[in-house]
């Protein structure tokens, strides 16, 4: 078992004997934990076990579009959400394959940082193909 079930155990327990003001700290972490590890268990669903995001959803009790944002913010899913912070069907696709491939996490276009590049070049400018 992970540390985190340990967490959430030891939470429970002190919530359950502290007093209502008290509980309400412990709760609180509980549910953080609890979100954290959903997450990732959606993650590791839809890769691993390849889910789509609909059934992994629903046997999250989640609507399939409140899996993609929950998605991008776990550590295995993260380099591939796109600008808007989400993932969908196509980035759990290229997950998928490169943890087959073996390759490491390339990420999408926008979230992956350009070369720097070492010539400067003028803009390129329009230019006519007739004078007519």
């Amino acid at each position: 078992m992970s540390n985190r079930y340990a967490r959430i155990r030891d939470e429970l327990d002190r919530a359950e004997s502290a007093d209502p003001s008290a509980a309400l700290e412990h709760l609180r972490i509980v549910l953080e934990e609890v979100s954290e590890l959903l997450d990732e268990q959606l993650a590791h669903a839809v890769v691993d076990y390849e889910l789509s995001l609909r059934a992994a959803g629903a046997k999250a009790g989640l609507t399939e579009n409140a899996v993609g944002p929950r998605l991008a913010r776990t550590p295995m899913l993260a380099p591939y959400a796109r600008p808007d912070k989400r993932v969908t069907a196509k980035e759990i696709q290229r997950a998928r394959y490169d943890k087959k491939s073996g390759a490491p996490a390339a990420g999408i276009k926008g979230n992956v940082p350009a070369a720097p590049s070492t010539t400067t070049s003028k803009p390129m400018r329009f230019k006519p193909r007739r004078n007519t």
